[in-house]
């Protein structure tokens, strides 16, 4: 799994190192004498060295990769929170309605277990992945709330102790901080959304509930606007917990500079906040450069996360290159996670690393 670069700054010797290096566990020499000098003990993972901030380290899955034993070797050792990447969205979970599928999510949720690690639901309401039998009609306002309803309990409760927290809505805003025209909005108006948190709720109790969009990690008009309607929610005694940024960053764009101002004003209005997709991508071909300024990147969100006040955690969005949506999606684009392709650690892994030592 070590990069080459890892390879060579590597101060261990003998079988111990290379038991170490194949099971990706590596940083560079001056992090583990940091972190545990002496007595062959194996660096502090992610999760750990988050764990001493207060925080979680957290990555998103998917379940057709779980069969790659050395994928899910590292997803077991180096997070502790889990996000189901798909396998929780309404097009999985009620392919027909009123038929619930639980067999994707359960399947994160068992393999978290396994490795005592939490679970980030994702996602109960979103205008993308949703079933035919849902977009392919016309609801009046009285059938969609109760359809709506019963998805989002249902599910809820069937994940009731299970999660730690839910993305209730998911991308409610465009960019200019106008909610977005989804079946939702259109057919209910804005109050789905406070009602989407209510019967969340009172399906799970405990789970922390968020709302969640990409960006908004700025301040600017779409996370002002989350910001207006979560002030709004908070006065009206509506339960929301916190605000999840999905941090999906690309370096051609710019850094969101105002990351830590924005996450302390929503900490002002009583909540806690996350970055819950994390991924850097980049025009490719990769170079030297462009990967040393996304390791800064990474660098710096976490500091961010670190230092500011009810910022719980991060979570990358999957964390190595092979499984990424980004060369899908942006065929010009790649190379956004901390580990590439060969389940080899990139400069920004061990830019995170010194960010959480």
């Amino acid at each position: 799994m070590p990069s080459t670069a890892v390879r060579a700054r590597l101060g261990l010797a003998g079988a111990l190192a290379a038991v170490l290096v194949a099971a990706g566990a590596v940083a560079g020499p001056a992090a583990q004498a940091h972190e545990r000098p002496g007595h062959g003990k194996p660096p502090a993972t992610l999760a750990e060295l988050a764990q001493r901030h207060g925080r979680y380290f957290g990555s998103a899955t998917d379940n057709p990769e779980l069969t790659d034993a050395a994928y899910t070797k590292i997803l077991g050792r180096e997070f502790d929170m889990i996000t189901p990447g798909n396998g929780m969205k309404w097009y999985a979970t009620e392919p027909q309605q009123g038929v619930f599928d639980w067999t994707a999510g359960d399947e994160i949720v068992a393999l978290a277990r396994g490795h005592r690690q939490k679970v980030r639901a994702h996602t109960l309401v979103w205008h993308s992945q949703l079933p035919d039998w849902l977009t392919g009609r016309q609801w009046t306002a009285d059938e969609l709330r109760a359809v709506l309803k019963k998805h989002i309990q249902t599910e809820v409760r069937h994940y009731r102790g299970k999660v730690y927290s839910w993305d209730v809505v998911n991308e409610a805003f465009n960019e200019d901080g106008t909610y977005r025209e989804t079946v939702f909005y259109k057919t209910l108006g804005p109050g789905y959304i406070a009602d989407a948190l209510r019967w969340a709720r009172e399906a799970d109790p405990k789970a922390k509930l968020y709302l969640n969009d990409y960006n908004i990690e700025a301040v600017g008009p779409k996370s002002d606007a989350y910001h207006a309607l979560a002030k709004e929610l908070k006065a009206r005694h509506v339960p929301l917990d916190g605000i999840g940024m999905q941090a999906h960053l690309a370096l051609q764009y710019g850094y969101p500079t105002t990351l830590p101002d924005n996450l302390r004003r929503f900490a002002r209005l009583g909540l806690d906040t996350a970055l819950t997709e994390v991924d850097v991508r980049m025009l490719m071909p990769a170079t030297d450069e462009k990967l040393a300024q996304q390791a800064e990147w990474y660098r710096d969100l976490t500091k961010a996360c670190v230092t500011v006040r009810r910022c719980v955690g991060v979570t990358v969005w999957d964390y190595t290159d092979k499984y990424s949506w980004i060369p899908a999606v942006f065929p010009e684009e790649g190379a956004a996670l901390p580990w590439d392709e060969q389940l080899a650690p990139k400069p920004a892994y061990r830019a995170i690393r010194e960010a959480l030592s």
